[in-house]
């Protein structure tokens, strides 16, 4: 099958795009970078012509408000194009529990990008990830200086994008959802805790201190970053992938 790949040379976009060729399907990687904007809708057409399933994994330049201008426009442009080009499912990458913490504008952002999806012409499928591992560094810095590391307890329950992108694979070469789909890794951590996992790992003597006013973070309450019970749990544990990737 024919599979647009819409942010497909960001960190979750060129995974995918490999991992799909590697399973025979045509692939087009659409971005910026290849002449595709999505907010002015330009080469947009070209990008999905003769695709039977696109899978939107972009993200808006900011996570303030103009985040919701972001998803409604180009959200409004994909759909568009896609119901031009015949595209019979349209697959967004979303975030577990986004609709439960409206105090965050990159979170309502997200929330209106997946309402406008449902309530678009095409059948649909939202795959709803954890927070990745890979982010863990950029996490760590928003409250950090030279002396220690401040953090929340909220519990997450973090994933490696690698099973990101195959649960987005799986969900691409198969019939649309018409719902939501949640992936997470397989343990359930104090953000705190998995940052003194992250330094320890680094060999970075800095202490952690539990704060629970610091960070983006700070705004979440009770387990809404934690995937429901109807998940698909990744296999690849925090710990073993600590150790991988030093």
């Amino acid at each position: 099958m024919k599979i647009t790949v819409i942010g497909g040379t960001g960190l979750i976009g060129s995974q995918l795009v490999s991992t799909l060729r590697g399973a025979g399907h045509e692939v087009v990687a659409a971005s910026l970078s290849t002449g595709v904007d999505l907010l002015s809708g330009e080469g947009l057409d070209q990008a999905l012509a003769g695709a039977d399933t696109v899978v939107n994994v972009t993200n808006s330049p900011t996570f303030d408000e103009a985040s919701l201008a972001f998803f409604r426009t180009t959200v409004g442009n994909l759909l568009a194009a896609g119901e031009r080009a015949g595209v019979g499912h349209q697959i967004a990458l979303s975030i577990v529990g986004v609709d439960q913490v409206p105090q965050l504008d990159y979170y309502r952002a997200k929330t209106l990008q997946e309402d406008l999806l449902k309530q678009g012409p095409t059948p649909y499928s939202i795959v709803r990830a954890t927070q990745f591992y890979e982010f863990m560094d950029a996490v760590l810095s928003w409250t950090s200086d030279d002396e220690a590391v401040r953090l929340p307890a909220t519990r997450v329950q973090p994933i490696a994008t690698a099973d990101v992108v195959a649960a987005l694979a799986d969900v691409a070469t198969a019939p649309a959802l018409n719902g939501i789909l949640d992936v997470a890794g397989p343990d359930v951590l104090p953000l705190d805790e998995l940052g003194r996992l992250t330094l320890a790992a680094r060999k970075d003597p800095r202490p952690v201190i539990t704060d629970d006013t610091a960070g983006m973070f700070a705004a979440v309450e009770g387990d809404v970053l934690i995937a429901g019970p109807d998940a698909r749990l990744a296999p690849t544990r925090y710990a073993d992938w600590l150790a991988a990737s030093a």
